[in-house]
């Protein structure tokens, strides 16, 4: 477990809450928090901060994965309240997000960046006075052109589509591991192929 000097890791899932946006494609942050609890038998239910906060140990270092309950728009100030806790740090901070300039299936870490036009990215961004924060992008990008961006990541993913997310979650999963236990240049090097 972390000694008293070590920070906990903070893995922020981006997503809206209810029913209404479960499997939508803006909502592979919550889907992957998921996927880790499960793995991890754990649940994410603790409420702090506007947000709904699981917690479990990956290779003995703690990590709280954290669903804020703002709504896209307004993920920075959930994260932001977050931070203030001594038992936290931007550096042990990833945020995990959808990416429609990435293709289904794909995905890119970083160790800072800026919004590339994602609201809970920029939200985030400008709550922290920062981009210098993890994230891990994942694609939703379809392979025939959208007409609405808007309408498009709040629409369900499609059972064929739905095949390749269960793929892309279990290596994200790995990838949000390698960055805790190996940190993210190692991990960059890994999974940004």
């Amino acid at each position: 477990m972390n000694s008293p000097s070590e920070k906990s890791w903070l893995i922020v899932g981006l997503g809206n809450p209810g029913t209404a946006y479960e499997k939508t494609r803006h909502n592979l942050g919550f889907m992957l928090l998921d996927y880790l609890a499960r793995e991890a038998n754990s649940q994410i239910k603790r409420e702090e901060c506007r947000s709904l906060i699981g917690r479990l140990e990956i290779e003995n270092r703690l990590v709280e994965l954290v669903k804020p309950q703002t709504f896209m728009n307004l993920s920075g100030e959930a994260i932001n309240c977050l931070l203030k806790k001594e038992t936290r740090s931007r550096e042990n901070l990833i945020v995990i997000s959808d990416d429609l300039a990435l293709p289904l299936g794909k995905i890119r870490l970083r160790a800072k960046g800026s919004a590339g036009g994602h609201n809970g990215l920029k939200s985030i961004g400008d709550c922290l006075k920062t981009q210098e924060f993890i994230r891990l992008r994942i694609g939703i990008q379809p392979e025939h052109p959208i007409s609405e961006a808007k309408r498009f990541v709040l629409e369900n993913f499609s059972k064929k589509d739905l095949e390749e997310v269960e793929k892309v979650l279990e290596q994200s999963a790995t990838a949000v591991k390698t960055i805790i236990v190996d940190g993210i240049e190692k991990a960059m090097a890994a999974f940004n192929g």
